[in-house]
C-alpha cells in the first residue's frame, strides 16, 4: 500500500469517526441491515482472478424525520477462493498431519450518502460511497479433522481507495402500528459499481513450493467490481 493510498484510507476513516456522534440527534431514524454480498470483478481485476467473491454485509444508517437523504457505514466481507491441502506436522514427526488451509478474502469499508424514498411500501434508493478495499490472504493449520486453529500467518495484504455509485430497491414486509414506537422491516435489493484502486494481491495457486522454500507470485491490478447485496433492513 503506497503513501498516497494510507492518506486517503486514514482521511476517510476520520471523517467516518467524526459522523458517528451526529447520530444522537433527537427525532433522528436509524436503519441497520445484514446482507448477501456478492463481487463480480470487472476490467483487469476479473481477467486476473478469473472469479467471483461471496460472504457478507452490514450496514447502518441515519436520517432526520420525513428526510430523503440518509447517511451510512458499510462493512464487508467476502471469500474469492480457498484451497486445502495434508502435510506431515514436521519432517521429524511425518506419521502426524495437519490440515493446511488458504483463504483470499476482501473486505470494504464505505461511507454511504443514500437519497431515498421516505415512505411507501416499495421504496427507490441510490447511492454514492467512498471508502477502501482491503485485500488479504491468509493461511491457517489445524488437526487433521479441521478443528481449531493451531497457527495462521497473513501471506499478502493490501489496501486501496475505493468508491462507487448504485441504486436498490427496499420492499415493507412489516410496520408496527401507528401507537406503537416506529418499527419497519424491509427486504433490500442494491447494486452498485465499485472502482477500487491498483492493488497487490493472491489469489487461488499464487502460493507454491519449491525445494523447502515458499514463492508468492504476486498479482497486481486495478480492484474494480460490481457489488450485490440481498438482505433484511430494519428501521427504527
Amino acid at each position: 500500500m503506497n503513501r498516497r493510498s494510507r492518506l486517503q484510507i486514514l482521511t476517510l476513516t476520520a471523517l467516518m469517526l467524526a459522523m458517528l456522534p451526529t447520530m444522537t440527534f433527537a427525532q433522528t431514524k436509524f436503519a441497520g441491515g445484514l446482507h448477501f454480498a456478492a463481487g463480480f470483478p470487472q476490467g483487469d481485476f476479473k481477467d486476473q482472478l478469473d472469479r467471483n467473491a461471496y460472504g457478507i454485509s452490514g450496514q447502518i444508517f441515519y436520517s432526520p424525520q420525513k428526510s430523503p437523504l440518509a447517511l451510512g457505514l458499510e462493512l464487508s466481507y467476502m471469500n474469492y477462493g480457498n484451497e486445502k491441502r495434508r502435510e506431515p506436522f514436521s519432517t521429524t514427526i511425518p506419521d502426524v498431519t495437519v490440515e493446511v488451509s488458504t483463504s483470499n478474502n476482501i473486505v470494504q469499508g464505505f461511507l454511504i450518502l443514500r437519497g431515498q424514498m421516505p415512505r411507501g411500501p416499495i421504496r427507490v434508493y441510490g447511492d454514492v460511497l467512498a471508502g477502501f478495499d482491503y485485500l488479504f490472504t491468509e493461511t491457517s493449520i489445524s488437526d487433521e479433522d479441521g478443528g481449531d486453529d493451531v497457527a495462521s500467518t497473513t501471506n499478502q495484504d493490501d489496501a486501496v481507495f475505493a468508491y462507487g455509485a448504485g441504486g436498490g430497491v427496499l420492499v415493507q414486509v412489516y410496520g408496527s402500528k401507528p401507537e406503537r414506537r416506529p418499527l419497519q422491516v424491509l427486504l433490500d435489493c442494491g447494486l452498485r459499481y465499485v472502482m477500487g484502486g491498483e492493488a497487490e494481491y493472491l489469489k487461488k495457486g499464487s502460493i507454491r513450493r519449491e525445494d523447502g522454500a515458499v514463492i508468492y507470485d504476486l498479482t497486481t491490478s486495478e480492484t474494480n467490481m460490481i457489488r450485490l447485496h440481498v438482505g433484511v433492513m430494519v428501521r427504527f
